[in-house]
């Protein structure tokens, strides 16, 4: 039996009140397409499955922002119009099961109810088989999901910290613990700051430099291992590509930043003794600054096009045309989940937003057919359903609208 999704169910997310569905894969459906006119929810159904994986999700909403918030005369029990039309009134969820390699897994996510009254503050809460996980990059054990949007067609043109991110979502598919370890870095540097900004309560007695060494020690560790696996993963994407055979065109990546450039140069031990030295010597500079200097956090990828030069240099993704640059994305997407599956012994669930519609047909079908050698479970959205024809038989037809999703009859 294929991996994916067997079940999905949301409650109060967005413009969904409280639907549930079955996906169609054990009965063989490779993939879920979604149908409708714009606004009709399509994204957001997305949206939910990329939350149960580690991050933001793909639109990088706050938790507020999730919450359903449009008036409706139907309610759940206890529930009305004003709870339903504030943010804060129904805490949003979204509830699984995934059928992997390793047997089925229960997965939640979502809004903790009693977060803001307690601290004030808004808090998601993530659950894997009935126990509470310390963060969402939990999931990376399980399951790994890869997405595609509209907005990410300027990625190669944005601020370094969209491609930072798009770079790591691509190592937690080959190196699940590679999520937790982000989390660590920058749970450190935020406590870090908090102290240089003399925000964080500290006991009385208690040594500041002492408290901020520990710190700068975790943040170095955790940061060379960071700085590693990206390496690692970018050398085993490039050598994917090159294997690749197809119409999309091949991408060379590359990481800049301070600590994979230490990492070239000396050892992991050296790299470390290095940033903790930046860090310790950066600390009024940071105070003042209220920005970090060092680190893996301001790392960038670098992504050219292979084979392609613009006087004498190789061309970089963000001087390429639109088209090229989401092919160049899709050639990405493709290469890592080829690599993926190889490592973890089974495909990523791949989320395409919007993405077939721009395609010509040559590129388009040979998608489809990637993605069917693949294995992989794919949720696709598009407002027409002609394009998608190449998927009948294996894929799963819904139409969405007006908070609901209805099976499609064609």
């Amino acid at each position: 039996m294929a991996n994916g999704f067997s079940y999905l169910s949301l409650t109060s997310f967005r413009n969904y009140r409280e639907i549930s569905f079955e996906t169609g894969l054990e009965q063989g459906r490779g993939a879920i397409v979604l149908t409708g006119r714009n606004g009709a929810g399509k994204t957001n159904l997305l949206e939910a499955v990329s939350y149960l994986a580690p991050g933001s999700g793909l639109r990088q909403a706050s938790i507020a922002e999730i919450e359903l918030r449009q008036a409706s005369n139907h309610f759940p029990t206890g529930a009305g119009p004003e709870d339903i039309a504030r943010p804060g009134g129904m805490a949003w969820a979204v509830h699984a099961r995934y059928l992997g390699r390793g047997g089925e897994h229960a997965l939640g996510t979502g809004r903790d109810p009693l977060a803001q009254a307690q601290s004030g503050r808004e808090r998601r809460i993530s659950r894997l088989n009935g126990a509470n996980l310390r963060s969402q990059a939990g999931f990376a054990e399980i399951l790994t999901v890869l997405w595609l949007t509209p907005q990410m067609d300027r990625l190669f043109s944005e601020a370094a910290a969209s491609r930072r991110r798009f770079l790591d979502r691509l190592v937690y598919g080959l190196d699940p613990a590679h999520a937790a370890r982000v989390a660590a870095y920058e749970q450190a540097m935020r406590e870090r700051a908090r102290i240089l900004r003399g925000e964080a309560p500290m006991a009385s007695g208690t040594d500041i430099n002492a408290w901020l060494s520990g710190l700068e020690s975790e943040m170095a560790a955790q940061a060379v291992a960071i700085a590693a696996a990206r390496l690692d993963a970018v050398a085993s994407l490039n050598a994917a590509m090159a294997e690749a055979i197809g119409p999309f065109p091949q991408a060379e990546l590359a990481v800049a930043g301070s600590v994979e450039e230490s990492l070239g140069s000396m050892s992991a031990l050296q790299a470390e003794d290095l940033l903790r030295e930046r860090l310790a010597a950066a600390r009024g500079s940071d105070a003042d600054s209220g920005i970090t200097g060092w680190g893996t956090h301001r790392s960038d990828l670098e992504v050219t096009l292979a084979g392609r030069h613009l006087g004498g240099t190789p061309l970089r993704a963000g001087d390429c045309s639109t088209g090229e640059q989401k092919a160049l994305l899709i050639a990405i997407i493709l290469a890592e989940a080829r690599l993926s599956t190889r490592r973890r012994g089974e495909p990523p669930v791949i989320l395409l937003d919007e993405v077939a519609a721009h395609l010509d047909r040559q590129r388009r079908e040979a998608l489809f057919a990637e993605l069917q050698a693949l294995s992989a479970q794919c949720w696709l959205t598009g407002t027409e359903r002609d394009i998608f024809q190449p998927l009948d038989g294996w894929a799963q037809f819904m139409t969405a609208g007006d908070g609901r999703l209805l099976p499609d009859s064609n």
